[in-house]
């Protein structure tokens, strides 16, 4: 006998190296989990969990407590969250197209772009040069 399947809405994030694989369903009324941990556990401070789900606060979206499963790798933690918002934002539009206009209006649905410059040699960073001596 199979078990009962359950209708998910997914959507991907990435933040620098980060990459978060969002997994919602709505109507469960479990928490946030991330990496198989409660959020407020994987993330100890408290700002980065309220942007991991600041997709959920928005204004005009309503979702009865939906279960959200992440699987987030790479990157630090500030990263990670911020991919996490991301996913959560793409998954909700998949849910709900009606959502998009708010989202896109508190900037969740960009990508951002900014990475690491790569070093380059000769230098000792990206950009700074070995010091330099007169003699």
């Amino acid at each position: 006998m199979a078990a009962k399947e359950t209708k998910y809405f997914e959507g991907i994030g990435r933040r620098k190296e980060a990459v978060a694989r969002v997994r919602m369903t709505p109507d469960e009324g479990k928490a946030v989990t991330v990496n198989d941990r409660k959020l407020d556990e994987y993330f100890q401070v408290t700002r980065l969990a309220l942007v991991a789900q600041a997709p959920l606060a928005v204004e005009g979206i309503t979702v009865k407590q939906p279960t959200v499963s992440v699987k987030v790798s790479g990157g630090g933690q500030t990263a990670q969250a911020e991919a996490i918002r991301l996913g959560l934002a793409r998954a909700l539009i998949k849910y709900n197209t009606e959502f998009r206009p708010a989202l896109k209006k508190a900037g969740y649905l960009k990508r951002d772009p900014r990475v690491v410059e790569r070093k380059k040699f000769g230098l000792k960073k990206a950009r700074r040069a070995p010091q330099w001596s007169k003699r």
